[in-house]
């Protein structure tokens, strides 16, 4: 780090919040070699698990994969401080799997500050960052740094803003409001103040958390055990194996008597009341919403999740509200396994600014701001692992600008991280964005086994992974290829072996049978090969549409491309294409709105040369 004169302070890039996006593009920047400063308001709360305790799940143990694949730290972290590990939809096909693992939160969370602090070209400082520095005027305006309290200036040739809710913030507890980002934190509004001051379009979102128990006052012998996986699966791929006392979660269920607690007081909820007047996550509903949504459900499951090994606190997974404390203990007590439970922490709503995506490129660079990236809920999102790949991939990306390099911008069939970002920035959010497995029209592709292999040779060439680490998946896709070829140029029955993988009711024993020498292949690799072969000829049938998406891609529309100039598109079709600005045609038919007919017209013009025609400037 250099000092300048005076309270200022040189840095390449600069993340301000230091939760799971920040981490991560903290460390991937200065992974790649960008001099960088990570700033937060508190440094007791870096990496803090705010909501549940819990990394992973369907597609979201997909997304920690490959945010692993790339360098990042959340599997590293989870492998090693996880109480529990079940994989989910055992049952289903492999691209089903998602790998899940309930937290040490506090573990967690000391073992992401550790890897910050060890980090080299990275500094970690506690401050809190009151506005946006920028140079230039009109429309040459460029990202310079930040404004902290205390009359201090960190200045930098790019600026990562993942704050999480903590932009003009303000906790729900019944009729009850407060000013915070989270309960006991403060809020900031001038970050909020600077984005629309340059320009930006802020808008609000809300989100709710339910109430924390003592664990001690919980009679489990009314609940159901759940127990972690025999042997559990790491979410690294760097873990060898994981090896820890699991520690059991529970289940149990409202009643009847809870939903008329809950429906005698709506009144009382602000939701209903109309003080809260946002949209918030239509998959994780509050409690309240989902006794009025569903009114013909008896019951609605509560996981009973531990916080950690060295305490007693319980997350009551299933019961987010925003009702007033005495409506919550009433609600509680009428929980079975729950009747005499103490309430640690109450449960709130909180409402916050975040930035509609279509305002970004798909590096996560704000379109209006050259050097200013957003990752996380700022960006519309919601969930540990979403924030935390963003995060990565806008760090990544920050770095690379600066260096003059081209941003790394993962295509639908490359990741799920890939279908994330497309999906903010070119269709936009209309609630809180979660990842789920139905969003990836490629999933098959995007299995949690291997993004190891689909991802880490691009995280080489980035400066995201060493050397080291880079060899052992070349190494592994080498060792796959012969087994592959083996299998395919041994003979059973007239039959390649490898035609036996592909029947249902055949395993691996089958071609172990045949062909003993295997008996000594790792296991990932007789996974992959398995996998491999099975899903081989429907990938082949993936191959036309993936073939017609990249040839669409080739086709580059201009930055500045006048939409409006074309009189055979449907108005509405010009003013989606000139709010998202695609960058090519495969991206301009993903936009909502844009039918089949505008696409074929604007090919028409970018074949005749109209893209030449640009408005001035």
């Amino acid at each position: 780090m250099d000092c300048m004169s005076g309270n200022v302070y040189q840095y390449d890039i600069v993340v301000v919040g230091a939760g799971h996006a920040g981490c991560e593009a903290a460390l991937a920047a200065a992974r790649m070699g960008a001099r960088t400063a990570l700033l937060t308001d508190n440094l007791d709360t870096v990496a803090q698990m705010s909501c549940n305790p819990a990394i992973g799940g369907v597609a979201k143990g997909q997304i920690v994969r490959e945010i692993d694949a790339m360098g990042g730290v959340m599997g590293r972290a989870i492998d090693a401080t996880g109480i529990q590990f079940r994989m989910l939809n055992r049952r289903k096909g492999p691209a089903m799997h998602g790998p899940r693992a309930q937290a040490d939160k506090r573990a967690y969370q000391q073992f992401v500050k550790h890897a910050v602090e060890l980090q080299e070209n990275l500094a970690l400082r506690q401050e809190s960052v009151i506005d946006l520095l920028t140079e230039g005027h009109g429309g040459s305006v460029k990202v310079a740094g930040v404004r902290v309290r205390g009359d201090a200036e960190y200045r930098a040739e790019a600026v990562v803003l993942s704050t999480g809710t903590f932009m003009r913030g303000l906790l729900h507890y019944g009729e009850q409001k407060i000013a915070g980002g989270r309960a006991g934190e403060k809020t900031t509004s001038g970050i909020s103040l600077a984005l629309q001051r340059l320009g930006l379009r802020v808008e609000r979102f809300k989100t709710g958390t339910p109430p924390r128990l003592n664990g001690r006052t919980i009679d489990y012998t009314k609940a159901e055990i759940q127990l972690g996986d025999e042997t559990p699966e790491p979410f690294s791929f760097l873990t060898e194996r994981i090896e820890c006392e699991q520690i059991p979660c529970w289940i149990t269920y409202t009643n009847g008597q809870v939903h008329d607690v809950i429906l005698r007081n709506l009144d009382r909820a602000p939701m209903y009341t109309g003080q809260i007047r946002t949209g918030g996550p239509r998959y994780c509903p509050s409690v309240e919403t989902k006794v009025v949504r569903f009114s013909d459900k008896e019951r609605h499951q509560v996981f009973l999740e531990p916080e950690g090994r060295d305490t007693t606190e319980v997350y009551a997974n299933g019961l987010a509200t925003s009702l007033p404390r005495d409506v919550q203990e009433a609600m509680i007590r009428a929980i079975p396994a729950l009747e005499h439970a103490e309430i640690l922490r109450y449960g709130y709503a909180i409402e916050y600014d975040y930035l509609p995506p279509e305002q970004l490129k798909p590096s996560l660079e704000t379109k209006l701001v050259p050097g200013l990236y957003l990752a996380g809920q700022v960006n519309g999102t919601t969930g540990y692992e979403e924030a935390a790949g963003q995060g990565l991939l806008a760090g990544a990306n920050a770095a690379l600008k600066l260096a003059g390099r081209d941003p790394v911008i993962l295509s639908r069939d490359l990741g799920y991280l890939g279908v994330m970002v497309d999906d903010l920035v070119t269709r936009g959010v209309v609630e809180p964005y979660r990842m789920f497995t139905s969003r990836a029209e490629y999933r098959l592709r995007l299995r949690g086994d291997n993004a190891d292999r689909r991802l880490t040779p691009l995280a080489h060439q980035a400066g995201l992974v060493d050397d080291r680490r880079y060899q052992r998946v070349v190494d592994k896709e080498e060792q796959i290829a012969r087994t592959i070829e083996l299998l395919e140029s041994t003979y059973a029955d007239n039959r390649p072996v490898a035609n036996l993988l592909c029947r249902p009711e055949k395993s691996w024993d089958d071609v172990l049978a045949r062909i003993p020498q295997l008996a000594q292949l790792p296991n990932e690799i007789v996974r992959q090969v398995s996998y491999d072969i099975k899903y081989a000829g429907y990938l082949v049938r993936e191959n036309g549409e993936l073939e017609r998406q990249r040839r669409l891609a080739k086709r580059r529309i201009p930055e500045t491309f006048d939409y409006a100039a074309i009189d055979q598109l449907r108005i509405e079709a010009r003013e989606r294409l000139s709010q998202i600005r695609p960058s090519d045609l495969a991206q301009a038919g993903r936009i909502s709105g844009i039918t089949p007919a505008d696409l074929a017209v604007l090919m028409i013009y970018l074949d005749r040369g109209a893209a030449s025609r640009v408005v001035d400037g």
